[in-house]
């Protein structure tokens, strides 16, 4: 499952058990990408706390499944396969149209997004695409030519911060040798207007 001792929902104790309570989902399943926190409790409410801010909270804009399908491509082309299936899985449930997200999979694969998306969308793919891989092609043209297309700044921020997630949770999960073995694929937290509700479901 990783390259680092996990301490499991059966074994944890004291704080780590408190924490695993507000985030597991059926029957007591904890995501890999949570439990490899297990060694130091406290980076998982840090971690839980931007996961839920970045992509589960009422204050967001954008829809979910955009947020996910940012997450699923920043996911792929940064070769995190454990990201890559559990978000495509949540872009998918949230979308509730297969063969849109089989569309928008085999687009993010074939690298023709363009050909898919409005310019619009397309343009916060690139934005995702050029911090991911090409940071120094981030300027402050790059952002005038977002809002152009008629992003505000805020809306800006929202995808940066999903963006930069993404890029965290997958060197996480690279980094440790993370895998989905045993997992549900695609779970999340419910509640978006209680920024403390992190149980997976």
């Amino acid at each position: 499952m990783s390259y680092i001792k996990v301490i499991n929902y059966k074994e944890a104790t004291g704080k780590l058990k408190a924490i695993y309570n507000k985030i597991k989902g059926p029957n007591n399943e904890i995501d890999n990408v949570l439990s490899i926190h297990s060694l130091r409790p406290h980076t998982l409410v840090g971690h839980m706390s931007i996961y839920k801010s970045t992509l589960h909270h009422s204050s967001n804009t954008f829809p979910n499944w955009f947020l996910e399908l940012l997450g699923t491509y920043t996911s792929y082309i940064n070769q995190c396969e454990y990201c890559y299936l559990h978000h495509y899985t949540g872009m998918k449930r949230f979308l509730n149209n297969d063969d849109k997200a089989e569309q928008l999979k085999k687009h993010i694969e074939l690298g023709s997004l363009q050909s898919f998306l409005s310019e619009k969308e397309y343009a916060m793919i690139d934005y995702a695409y050029k911090l991911t891989l090409d940071i120094t092609s981030v300027n402050l043209s790059l952002i005038n030519e977002l809002r152009i297309l008629g992003y505000d700044d805020g809306e800006i921020l929202e995808i940066n911060q999903v963006v930069s997630y993404f890029n965290y949770a997958n060197r996480t999960v690279l980094g440790l040798g993370v895998t989905t073995s045993g997992e549900t694929l695609g779970l999340s937290p419910s509640n978006k207007d209680d920024e403390n509700a992190w149980d997976h479901k």
